[in-house]
């Protein structure tokens, strides 16, 4: 058993994991009947674990291979290509030396660059600089997904990074190479909403209407109660009921929030014996909360000194307003002391691509709420 049951990163099993029991069938009988995915929601919501959790079941896990690729931080076809190799291998790499091998013996234009330890384990080596015809390693990595001994499943979380790359095209090829493979299932996941639902909605574009588009809520609270409360009791610990309402109404429901709170509250509270049977409450939330920001305050006092004063003005003014709507609007400026419309609108923009502030539908508000938190506590 874990001491502290709130995982904050990676899946372990089933028991670690809340609810997402729907979600979760649906989208084994959407891989099942060969359909290929879309999977919308905001960030740290839980959409890489339910797809840890979906690859985890029984049915998936013996049947296929499974992979998950992270593109945020890529920028060219070259990046994603270097992200989706090196996922494969990695995932690959418990399965065997026949299958690994199988894999590598697709990869003719990398082979020389792929690296070994003194035990024969390959590793992926490949530098960038390395990948000199990206259409030509794309084709040998989908020749391996379709020649593959098994069906594969391939997940790619925050998809709609592709629409931003250098190259043109890159939305056209993928579409390709993916509508001729037919031994793989895609799951496409996206915290921009506006942006993947452009992509696989708009029929101008080359995704239109390619998947079946499912959208990720934050779990029921009660549900998410019971979770939590059942985690605790587990390890004769105990909190009271209320406070878990209170952390999921601070951060709306947001997992890794809740997560992240529950694992520092978790860490606090005392194991009740016979003599003692101390309750968290939200006395103890706010010494959690507290605590978390603290460490982090070194890191958001450089965030902040790093914005340019326009940007930094706007960004408090959406702290302060917590979820802002009609930011240009005279109301909204003159509420919160700022110059102009303009101003704003040169604000937000440097903002949104720092990934300081998300907006959807219209509705700013802070992206790490833990630094809105510290925002209202020191400034």
């Amino acid at each position: 058993m874990i001491e502290n049951p709130f995982i904050l990163r990676g899946y372990i099993s089933d028991a670690y994991f809340c609810d997402r029991e729907k979600e979760t069938i649906d989208l084994i009988r959407e891989i099942k009947n060969g359909n290929n995915i879309t999977l919308i929601a905001p960030r740290r919501i839980g959409k890489t674990g339910l797809v840890q959790h979906v690859y985890a079941q029984e049915g998936i896990k013996d049947k296929y291979y499974t992979f998950l690729v992270d593109i945020y931080a890529t920028k060219t076809l070259a990046d994603f290509i270097q992200e989706l190799g090196r996922s494969i291998l990695q995932s690959l790499k418990p399965k065997g030396t026949k299958v690994v091998e199988h894999f590598l013996n697709c990869l003719h234009s990398l082979r020389s660059s792929i690296s070994f330890d003194m035990n024969g384990v390959p590793s992926w080596g490949v530098d960038l600089g390395e990948i000199t015809s990206p259409t030509t390693t794309l084709d040998e990595i989908f020749l391996y997904l379709e020649s593959a001994d098994k069906p594969c499943i391939v997940a790619i979380d925050e998809f709609q990074t592709i629409s931003s790359y250098r190259e043109a095209n890159v939305e056209a090829i993928l579409r390709t190479y993916i509508q001729h493979c037919h031994n793989a299932s895609f799951i496409f996941a996206g915290s921009q909403r506006n942006m993947m639902s452009e992509m696989f909605l708009s029929h101008a574009r080359p995704f239109y209407q390619s998947t079946s588009i499912k959208t990720l809520k934050a779990i029921d609270r009660e549900v998410y109660a019971d979770f939590a409360t059942r985690l605790f009791e587990e390890r004769q610990k105990h909190i009271k009921r209320e406070t878990i309402y209170r952390i999921y109404d601070r951060f709306d429901g947001i997992t890794w929030y809740l997560q992240r709170m529950l694992n520092k509250i978790f860490s606090l509270t005392e194991k009740a014996d016979d003599k003692t049977r101390e309750l968290a409450d939200d006395k103890m939330m706010e010494l959690a909360l507290n605590s978390i920001i603290d460490e982090s305050a070194f890191a958001y006092e450089a965030l902040l000194f790093q914005l340019p004063a326009k940007q930094k003005e706007l960004l408090l003014a959406i702290c302060n307003a917590g979820k802002a709507q009609n930011i240009m609007s005279s109301a909204f400026i003159k509420k919160h002391n700022l110059p102009s419309a303009s101003f704003v609108q040169g604000g937000i923009k440097g903002l949104l691509e720092k990934d300081f502030v998300t907006e959807t539908d219209g509705t700013y508000e802070l992206y790490d709420k833990f630094f809105g938190e510290w925002l209202k506590k020191e400034l």
